[in-house]
């Protein structure tokens, strides 16, 4: 039984640790904006907490990313900054993509609904963008 839970878990090690990780992404941007935002704070203030907190959860996302889920054997300067931007990048887009979904159906289902769409999308394309984009292997060898 030990060995066929071990054997699951090599077969599918990257999806689960990319799983793992991106609820102590969720984690880091939750705990930031509770702490931080107040019911009685002006607009601006609560658009910088939220910037705070996505930059903070980007940050500890292509960090977990890199190393645990992806482990990217990217060297030198250039490199790992392309591989920042490619990263940040790609996060940009899918939270458009979860803007123009949220605008697209809010009228149409439950909130709760759309949460839930919304984020497994952005999920399955982060992944997907990461996979193939920014922490793509080298057919070099």
């Amino acid at each position: 039984m030990i060995r066929k839970i071990k054997d699951l878990y090599l077969k599918y090690k990257e999806i689960i640790l990319y799983l793992v990780f991106g609820v102590g992404t969720t984690a880091v941007d939750w705990c930031i904006r509770f702490i931080f935002l107040r019911e009685t704070m002006p607009m601006p203030l609560v658009h910088t907490i939220d910037a705070i907190a996505w930059v903070a959860a980007v940050t500890f996302a292509y960090i977990t990313n890199r190393i645990f889920v992806f482990e990217s054997k990217a060297k030198g300067l250039s490199n790992i900054l392309s591989e920042v931007i490619k990263f940040a990048g790609s996060r940009v887009v899918t939270f458009i993509i979860q803007e123009l979904i949220v605008a697209v159906i809010y009228r149409l289902l439950p909130p709760t609904a759309v949460v839930v769409i919304s984020s497994v999308v952005v999920v399955i394309l982060n992944y997907v963008f990461s996979k193939l984009i920014v922490f793509r292997k080298s057919d070099k060898k």
